[in-house]
Order: structure tokens, then C-alpha cells, then sequence
């Protein structure tokens, strides 16, 4: 994908964010989780994570049932990971139904990160 495409593309995505990632990105905005600065839809290579902290070079991605068992999500996270990222991935009832600990669970690889 051109460059000038997947920011126009990013830019749809943060339109039309899921109910799960409006939810928690209500929590990581304005650096309301431990003063870490978060970006939403972020282009990172040839693919955009849902949630980046780059500081501490943390992707947290939200995922429906689309994912399970994707090989897709398998190859994104590996590039993320060679390029130096911590990938947490969390499912949206997760993040709906139990944002605290989706929180802390981000939290803790914040604090884990470089």
C-alpha cells in the first residue's frame, strides 16, 4: 500500500473504530494511563496497529473473533516484534468487560518495556 494510502486508510480507521477500541482508547488518551502518550491507528511499517506507545515501543491491538487463529495477526505481530515492539493483544469483550485488568495488563508491559 502507497503511503499516502494507508494514511488516508488510517485516518478511516480512527473514524470508524470498533465499540471495544472507542472503549479503551477513552482510557489510554491524553496520557491518562501512567503519563504514557498513546497513538491511535498508527502506521508502522506496511501495517497499522490499533494502539502504539512508541516511548516504550508497546502495540496493543484489539481483536473481534475475526482473529482467531488468524495466520495474518501471526505474520503482523513477528514484523512488530523483529522491529523491536512488545505486542499485547486483547479481545474486545475483554476490553469491554474487563477494562481494569486489560488496563493493568498494559500497564505492566509498559513498565516492562525499554
Amino acid at each position: 500500500m502507497r503511503e499516502g494510502a494507508k494514511l488516508h486508510y488510517a485516518r478511516q480507521l480512527r473514524r470508524d473504530m470498533t465499540e471495544a477500541e472507542h472503549w479503551l482508547w477513552a482510557r489510554l488518551r491524553h496520557r491518562q494511563l501512567a503519563g504514557f502518550r498513546f497513538r491511535r491507528q498508527h502506521p508502522l511499517g506496511s501495517y497499522i496497529a490499533d494502539f502504539a506507545c512508541i516511548e516504550r515501543q508497546l502495540i496493543v491491538e484489539v481483536d473481534g473473533s475475526q482473529h482467531l487463529d488468524s495466520a495474518a495477526d501471526v505474520r503482523r505481530d513477528d514484523w512488530f516484534r523483529q522491529h523491536g515492539f512488545i505486542v499485547v493483544r486483547c479481545w474486545n469483550h475483554d476490553v469491554l468487560e474487563r477494562t481494569d485488568q486489560v488496563l493493568a495488563r498494559i500497564l505492566q508491559a509498559l513498565e516492562m518495556g525499554r
